[in-house]
């Protein structure tokens, strides 16, 4: 709705002005102005005047009628790419359709979105002529381009560019292991935290199980009184390290109940050394492929991956028309080999797939990153820039909708778009660590453990036998005795006391 504007000009005349702006099928948007002055020195009277703001109001509103009977939808032009814009079964949606309805909500505006018919964003060939959206809006076959629509120079010369809803810049996406240096604890990495923590404790409470039955054992201590144990507990954990490396350390015990702990403790060690050597090695020969790639530096100066970018895209441009002699070698080398895609999707698959370094937008990079666990974006962002709304060039409309953009950020709207269609962690295909958990192992702590608890059992079998034969040699019960044998043998510090004893008599007699 237009309301008159009064003006007083230096030539002393009052001028009444009717503007407003006419939306046509046809034509860009347009402004209708209707004017009336009067000038000092031209006396016209008050009825006179009347009736000139009258024919004026007439004049503007009739033609503001004819245009508004004219009107149609606002002609949008997008491309598909996800999560902007996405087919859901005959209707689209996605975050610039969203941006869409707020916009049009804001500005009054009934539109009809249609897909670009090459499927192309907007490049200028040699002769001057776009193709893709720019293409279309530039031709008139489209009134606006809503898409992530880069803000360049060279578009902002073909046509009107907003301010800017999303801003980005340009980054790699690679594969974890392309991306990923050789650190100095890469032995570990057969093996998750956990595991190893597993390992310490079935290590360290196989050793205390030798270290305790070979106490208890009577066939493998028998005359405690005058016998030195040979499993101290440094000597078991000496032992059960041995045994973890297959090197072995003696003596080996003597009793049954030792040898089930051993035997149990061995086979442990088999599977999982067998484990360790196998994720060891698959890892080893894997990385022989792999290069780490940080930055546009490092994508440069190497030969062995391939890179590439989205043909006709404002990233290629980017480089082709820049002066750093780093940008303008991997422009030549895009050249060269041509490999650039027709897609975001191509680029993401090839990047999958491995040795393929893919070279775009940062956000949409994000999205990626995001759905697809095995990839990674380089940390290293150059060439900042904007996404914007296109719309014929001298167009009234694009103020209006820079403002609507403004809005919508000030009021948080964007923000929330972005945490709707951006996931904050991976929706599927989520990536395998190739590390062993422990769960993978359960098994085998299972048998270890059972094995130490039937050794321990069987240590208490052989003193309780052992215990009741002396009761009924001394004539005391047999709990007496066992005791007895219990308070001997679990004595560490007086253990080797008798021996010390029986020594000390030799040498007196």
């Amino acid at each position: 709705m237009s309301t008159p504007s009064f003006k007083k000009r230096r030539s002393h005349c009052i001028t009444v002005e009717l503007t407003g702006v006419c939306l046509k099928p046809d034509v860009p948007p347009a402004v209708t102005s209707w004017t009336l002055f009067r000038c000092k020195g031209y006396k016209i009277n008050r009825t006179r005047m009347s009736s000139g703001f009258f024919v004026l109001s007439a004049g503007f509103f009739f033609t503001m009628g004819m245009c508004t009977a004219a009107q149609s939808d606002l002609r949008i032009t997008t491309i598909k790419q996800e999560p902007y814009t996405m087919s859901k079964g005959s209707q689209l949606e996605g975050f610039c359709i969203d941006l869409l309805s707020e916009v049009a909500k804001k500005l009054g505006f009934k539109y009809k979105v249609q897909l670009v018919k090459d499927s192309s964003y907007g490049r200028q060939d040699e002769s001057g002529n776009w193709n893709g959206m720019i293409g279309e809006v530039v031709r008139g076959e489209a009134d606006l381009a809503i898409a992530p629509l880069t803000l360049t120079a060279a578009r902002e010369k073909a046509v009107g560019m907003t301010k800017p809803f999303m801003q980005t810049g340009i980054s790699i996406l690679l594969r974890k292991d392309i991306s990923e240096g050789t650190s100095f604890f890469d032995f570990l990495t057969p093996f998750t935290a956990e595991t190893w923590v597993g390992i310490l404790i079935a290590y360290l409470g196989t050793a205390a199980c030798i270290f305790i039955v070979a106490r208890l054992s009577p066939y493998e201590w028998s005359q405690p009184q005058s016998e030195q144990n040979r499993f101290s507990l440094l000597h078991s954990l000496w032992y059960t390290a041995g045994a973890l490396t297959l090197q072995g350390a003696g003596p080996h015990p003597r009793a049954l109940s030792g040898r089930v702990i051993c035997c149990s403790w061995w086979l442990f060690t088999i599977v999982l050394l067998a484990c360790y050597f196998s994720n060891l090695s698959s890892s080893k020969s894997s990385e022989s492929t792999h290069l780490m790639v940080k930055g546009f530096e490092d994508l440069a100066n190497q030969d062995t991956i391939e890179y590439g970018c989205l043909a006709g895209s404002s990233t290629l441009a980017f480089f082709k028309n820049s002066n750093n002699p780093v940008y303008r070698r991997i422009h030549e080398h895009m050249e060269r080999t041509k490999s650039f895609v027709s897609s975001m999707d191509e680029g993401i698959r090839r990047a999958k797939e491995g040795n393929y370094a893919f070279i775009g937008e940062s956000v949409s990079l994000d999205l990626a990153v995001a759905r697809h666990c095995e990839l990674v974006r380089a940390h290293e962002v150059i060439g900042m820039r904007g996404y914007s709304i296109a719309a014929p060039l001298g167009s009234p409309i694009i103020k209006n909708l820079s403002v609507a953009i403004l809005q919508l950020s000030e009021a948080g709207e964007l923000a929330y778009l972005r945490s709707k269609w951006w996931a904050s962690s991976c929706m599927a295909d989520k990536a395998k660590s190739s590390a062993v958990r422990p769960h993978s192992l359960k098994g085998m702590f299972l048998v270890l453990s059972l094995g130490l608890a039937l050794g321990t059992l069987l240590a208490v079998l052989e003193l309780t036998s052992r215990s009741r034969s002396s009761a009924a040699d001394q004539r005391k019960s047999c709990c007496t005795v066992v005791t007895e044998e219990l308070s001997l043998r679990l004595r560490t510090n007086n253990a080797n006391r008798p021996q010390e004893a029986v020594d000390k008599d030799k040498e007196k007699a």
